[in-house]
């Protein structure tokens, strides 16, 4: 069994750990800056996770609306049913916990649709950051509610109106 390799890379948002190997992206969290050294932040990206890095740099760059990335995420099986539905909620729109455990076909499975969100261990490119309160508030993000809000901000910047 192949050791998953880790590559670091600074966004807005925080410093991305990525983990992956050749059969897909493990996890990309994010992690506050000053966690970790420029000297780690330089290091060279395994070839496994390059793609990855220029993919997340489009999308923080406004040029990537949707991922080509072969994901790997570890998880029980209701949790990879939960991840994948999440796939499916197209890139500046939003859905309710309540509407993705009705898409996902059990209404009363909403607190365990909203515990999977919160493992979800590929951020960003996996967009559980998508899913809100039924009504409307940003509620539950392991990465912390002022990020949610920065990356639902990204994808749907607000248009300032000519007045003329």
């Amino acid at each position: 069994m192949e050791k998953p390799q880790t590559t670091y890379y600074k966004t807005p948002i925080g410093i991305a750990e990525i983990t992956g190997d050749k059969n897909g992206i493990q996890s990309i969290s994010v992690l506050d800056d000053g966690t970790i050294s420029e000297d780690v932040l330089r290091a060279k990206t395994p070839e496994c996770l390059q793609e990855c890095v220029v993919q997340l740099e489009e999308y923080f760059n406004g040029k990537r609306a949707s991922f080509n990335l072969t994901v790997n995420p570890k998880g029980t099986k209701f949790q990879i049913k939960v991840w994948k539905s999440l796939l499916k909620i197209n890139y500046g729109k939003t859905k309710s916990y309540l509407e993705q455990s009705k898409a996902l076909g059990d209404v009363k499975a909403i607190r365990a649709v909203a515990t999977a969100n919160g493992k979800n261990p590929i951020w960003i490119v996996i967009p559980c950051h998508r899913v809100i309160g039924s009504d409307g508030s940003l509620t539950g993000y392991a990465g912390g509610i002022w990020r949610k809000k920065w990356l639902l901000a990204h994808e749907n910047p607000v248009k300032q109106q000519s007045l003329f």
